[in-house]
């Protein structure tokens, strides 16, 4: 017997008329037999009943769902798991700013929606690597660009770096344009994103920009690429002078004071609010720093300025990182002058979640 996507289907709603709770737990309880009996090849998992922008799940799926049907105590809590995963197997329902198919959530399990967010191990697949100091993991705008954006919408970063965003970007199917100050820089990011062969969708944009952020007339930017606005903002400034990327004056771990880096990074904050549309999100990834015997809370004075700007804090992610490159085998040293000078040393930084409303 072929076990069929319609077969499930018709199986389902079949058992929405039927009265006995002994009965319905009876039928799903063959019908999970048959899924676990079945070989490969018995079952269709590929086609779709109603439409062809509707895909089944993968047989576990199904077979956890029909496992808690057939766990319920009343004939109404059975009925009613029965119709919400008729409805995960037949209909679409997505939000207004993300693809996730809110019919079958269950299905996003690795997506993170905790604010602690531990990662003891970057993404090197494809084109990423750790090569550039300063880059952030790859895992942190995937997972932002997943709940946050959609197929073919357009997402800034004007701290591009090695080019990590934009990456992810190719990957997922969203357009991207990255800012980025120095040349060399530029080259390198270039270099990365077109090795990225992973693609979703063919016509995805990625664009690079080799110019001043704080600066840059980003309407005018845009407009150049035919768009008006943005839909995702996300930013992963220089923390400050924890890392010098360059001599350059304008680059923003040369502020000579923590009043100019502020200034530096408002004014892009600024400068950037209003491409983005309204009812979007803005990411700012960015951690503390110490200096001459003081913790320094870069972060959340960073906070303060895209709050100032008139954005609504949604969240504040914590997100953990186990060593650094300056840190790098030193780890015992780090723990001696934690001790000594009576500190704890930085395991973290923040992912700052804004909404423009």
């Amino acid at each position: 017997m072929i076990i069929t996507n319609t077969y499930i289907l018709d199986t389902l709603n079949n058992l929405l008329s039927v009265e006995s709770l002994p009965l319905v737990k009876e039928k799903v309880n063959e019908l999970v037999s048959s899924l676990e009996s079945a070989e490969a090849s018995d079952i269709d998992e590929d086609c779709s009943p109603l439409n062809d922008n509707i895909f089944f799940p993968e047989t576990s799926y199904i077979k956890n769902e029909l496992k808690q049907i057939s766990e319920t105590q009343t004939l109404e809590r059975t009925k009613y798991y029965i119709q919400r995963l008729v409805k995960g197997l037949s209909e679409i329902r997505t939000g207004k700013i993300n693809d996730l198919n809110l019919n079958r959530w269950k299905e996003y399990d690795d997506l993170i929606t905790d604010s602690l967010w531990v990662m003891n191990k970057r993404d090197k697949s494809g084109a990423h690597n750790g090569n550039y100091w300063g880059n952030f993991i790859p895992q942190i705008p995937n997972q932002l660009l997943r709940r946050f954006t959609k197929q073919n919408d357009w997402v800034l970063d004007p701290f591009l770096g090695s080019g990590t965003t934009l990456i992810e970007c190719k990957r997922l199917g969203r357009n991207g344009i990255g800012v980025e100050l120095l040349p060399e820089v530029s080259g390198l990011a270039e270099e990365n994103i077109n090795r990225e062969k992973n693609l979703t969708d063919s016509s995805v944009i990625t664009k690079i920009i080799n110019g001043d952020s704080t600066k840059l007339n980003y309407k005018e930017a845009i407009n150049e690429l035919g768009i008006k606005s943005v839909q995702f903002l996300i930013m992963h400034p220089p923390y400050w002078d924890i890392i010098k990327f360059s001599e350059d004056e304008n680059d923003l771990c040369n502020a000579k004071s923590i009043e100019d880096f502020l200034e530096l990074l408002g004014s892009v904050i600024d400068k950037t609010y209003s491409i983005l549309d309204k009812n979007r999100f803005f990411a700012l990834v960015i951690g503390d720093k110490y200096s001459k015997g003081e913790w320094i809370p870069l972060g959340f004075y960073s906070m303060q300025k895209a709050l100032e700007k008139g954005y609504k804090l949604k969240s504040v992610i914590v997100k953990n990182f186990d060593e650094t490159k300056g840190k790098r085998n030193q780890k015992e040293l780090w723990r001696y002058r934690a001790l000594v000078g009576g500190f704890y040393v930085f395991k973290h930084e923040y992912i700052f979640l804004f909404k423009k409303e």
